[in-house]
């Protein structure tokens, strides 16, 4: 049968074969100029993903402007914590990481969503969402969470909600028929996606290799920033740390950062093209 279709549809039978089809990645030191949107579930991500990636693309003058899917109001231990209180600080935790990697406040995009509860906002506003940002920023590059990543779909709910929602919204965002109000109404005309670049990518699937030596300490820096995602804090907040949580945190944090050929490196499924049918 395979055969069959083969001989009479050939171009068809290949563009079925890659879900997303990926072309050569470019160097890093290669991508200069270019604007650059990172999708995360969470404020925090972005510095564990690809921390050392963001501060080299900042350095090269690029554009980044990061999308926070939820405010990470959720996430605590300490019975004395609110919601509210939880978001404010992670917001904040947020903004110095940035600011770490070269990445202005003013460049956070928050959507305002609750954490742990993505997938229960309503699906079409959570795409259009995220489609009226990519056509009003017009991005080079998307980064987001790799929506067919064996970790993603046994990972938090979040993470699988960020991944596939902002893979539709790039979707949506080429074709002018899906949320015309936003060409009639705030005149954001069309817009294709040239790459995507998928974090929290198993090493099998992983196609692009950052080399994040030179900035590895900022990497650290920013995602230590993020006080409240470690211990003692997790169970009983606060805001600073003694030396000895310090260093097992940064104990913690090198163990979620990868190496390759005796470098501190970052990995990345790099696609251009969607499978069509």
């Amino acid at each position: 049968m395979l055969s069959r279709i083969s001989t009479y549809f050939p171009a068809l039978l290949l563009s079925l074969l890659p879900a997303i089809g990926a072309e050569t990645p470019p160097r890093i030191e290669d991508i200069k100029g270019k604007t650059i949107l990172l999708f995360t579930p969470h404020p925090d991500d972005d510095a564990f993903c690809c921390g050392g990636t963001l501060a080299l693309l900042a350095k090269n003058g690029n554009t980044i402007r990061i999308v926070i899917y939820t405010n990470d109001d959720k996430g605590s231990y300490d019975l004395e914590m609110t919601g509210e209180r939880l978001a404010r600080i992670r917001k904040a935790e947020e903004e110095e990481g940035n600011r770490i990697l070269g990445i202005p406040k003013e460049n956070l995009l928050w959507l305002g969503h609750h954490d742990g509860l993505l997938e229960y906002v309503d699906s079409r506003r959570l795409v259009e969402q995220a489609t009226e940002v990519i056509r009003r920023y017009r991005p080079d590059i998307v980064m987001t969470v790799d929506p067919g990543s064996d970790y993603v779909r046994w990972h938090k709910t979040d993470h699988r909600m960020a991944a596939m929602n902002t893979l539709d919204a790039i979707r949506a965002a080429e074709f002018h028929l899906y949320f015309p109000n936003q060409r009639l109404q705030l005149g954001l005309e069309p817009w294709k996606v040239p790459a995507m670049m998928f974090f929290y990518v198993t090493e099998k699937d992983a196609n692009m290799w950052v080399n994040i030596d030179p900035v590895k300490q900022q990497k650290e820096a920013a995602g230590l920033a993020h006080v409240s995602q470690w211990e003692p804090a997790m169970h009983k907040y606060r805001p600073d740390w003694t030396p000895e949580d310090k260093e097992k945190a940064r104990a913690e944090l090198h163990t979620i950062i990868l190496k390759k050929g005796g470098h501190w490196m970052e990995a990345f499924r790099w696609a251009t093209e969607f499978n069509q049918y």
